[in-house]
């Protein structure tokens, strides 16, 4: 087959989020219909107008030694834990070039790759915003000489990235897009094309945001774009729902292993599924509005549709980007069902950030693995909170709500994940079981 022709595949899934310290429970958690967001019980929260979020459930601490910690920005400590997951879910031990150590692996060569043929790619829309404000804190209240020596290092928007690259020993080269919300997600997409083009045979690849800080929490609040819906926590992230008020902040990571699937075969490696494609535009629009008749959208859903061999036919679910916001909600759905006309009625659309909050330039690498997982179990998760659905929703799409919904048993069936970001980017990836 020809290398800018590849098909591409995930053997590997990690995830560290406010329903679980690894993708198992953080599926288990999304498939139950929890919810992860909490109020928040800091003391700067008590004079914000937005007083919840959703925390990670397990503390990076509880994962990784604190003297690896203290040099990691929070975002940092998440990828690293999501990607050590995803890493050793593929079969892989040690950096790469080093032999499999463990006795399943030692007889075949599986847990090897040659690291000239190995990337990393994991986004991050905010970056090392934690570590840059709190810093900056120290430089007024303490003095020069107390900043920390590793605050560029942990500021760095791709320090996710670079440290997830010297954890598996990627030389193949190690990437960061910005793209807002839809970051995540084009980490992904970019992987693929790594792949599909030759320059690698392995990626990992996925999202990461810590952004659950007084600053971020003020400015998105002041924006209007955040829930105010404090005495209801759980409740406040509402996809769909008419009276839908915003997104809750969330935070963690979601990192995938993406290989070539020659390479996959070789090492006899467990394939979650195919990696399709992906479809990328821009709105053009505005800086923080989407475009809302979704036109930019419709645009990424072509783009995914002609430039890969996806069929309409076989696609059976959606993890819509669906933030709880007025606006955005409804326009995705738009698109949806512009693009794809009456074969968007066999769509079972799941909106995850109801349980989950947005984890912004973390959300499509968490989405990523919760649409890989539906794919693999043959089940769609709910969307929770929908207790009055918008009438506009309603007409557009088949919303999963209350509980988890079976998909097909049988054949071969796909499914997409949408992201979308400020600034107007938009992305789409599709996955496809094997």
């Amino acid at each position: 087959m020809s290398p800018t022709n590849r098909t591409v595949v995930v053997t590997g899934i990690g995830a560290t989020t406010p329903l679980g310290g690894d993708a198992a429970s953080t599926w288990e958690g999304l498939v139950a219909g929890k919810s992860g967001v909490k109020v928040l019980e800091q003391e700067w929260a008590a004079d914000q107008a937005v007083r919840i979020a959703a925390p990670v459930a397990v503390e990076p601490l509880e994962v990784i030694p604190r003297p690896q910690a203290r040099k990691l920005d929070r975002s940092a400590q998440f990828a690293l834990i999501a990607a050590q997951e995803a890493w050793k879910d593929a079969g892989f031990t040690g950096k790469a070039g080093t032999a499999a150590s463990d006795a399943d692996a030692s007889d075949d060569g599986r847990g090897d790759v040659d690291p000239d043929r190995l990337g990393a790619v994991i986004a991050s829309g905010i970056g090392g915003v934690t570590t840059l404000l709190d810093q900056y804190d120290v430089l007024k209240e303490k003095g020069v000489r107390r900043v920390s020596p590793h605050t560029v290092p942990m500021l760095m928007p791709n320090s996710p990235s670079a440290n997830v690259g010297l954890l598996v020993g990627a030389r193949a080269g190690v990437h960061t897009p910005v793209s807002a919300c839809a970051s995540g997600a084009e980490a992904i997409g970019y992987a693929i094309e790594m792949i599909r083009t030759g320059r690698a045979d392995v990626v990992v690849a996925g999202g990461t945001e810590a952004a659950i800080h007084p600053l971020p929490i003020a400015a998105f609040g002041n924006m209007m774009a955040m829930s105010k819906n404090n005495d209801d926590p759980q409740g406040a992230s509402r996809p769909y729902d008419i009276a839908r008020d915003g997104f809750v902040m969330g935070e963690g990571a979601g990192v995938i292993v993406l290989e070539s699937a020659e390479h996959a075969a070789r090492r006899g490696a467990r394939v979650y599924a195919e990696a399709v494609g992906q479809g990328i535009s821009s709105d053009a629009h505005d800086i923080v509005q989407p475009e809302p008749e979704g036109r930019g959208i419709a645009h990424a859903l072509q783009n995914l549709l002609d430039s890969t061999d996806l069929n309409p036919a076989e696609i059976v679910h959606v993890n819509a980007h669906a933030t709880s916001t007025p606006a955005g909600d409804v326009a995705e759905l738009k698109a949806l069902r512009k693009v794809f006309g009456d074969d968007a009625d066999h769509f079972a659309v799941s909106a995850t950030k109801s349980m989950t909050g947005h984890l912004l330039g973390g959300a499509g690498g968490v989405e990523s693995v919760a649409t890989i997982l539906a794919l693999y179990h043959r089940v769609a998760p709910p969307t929770i909170n929908v207790e009055n659905l918008d009438p506009e929703a309603e007409a557009a799409a088949d919303i999963v709500r209350g509980e988890a919904r079976k998909l097909p048993v049988e054949g071969r069936i796909a499914a997409l994940n949408d992201s979308f970001g400020f600034g107007g980017h938009n992305v789409v990836l599709a996955f496809r079981t094997v």
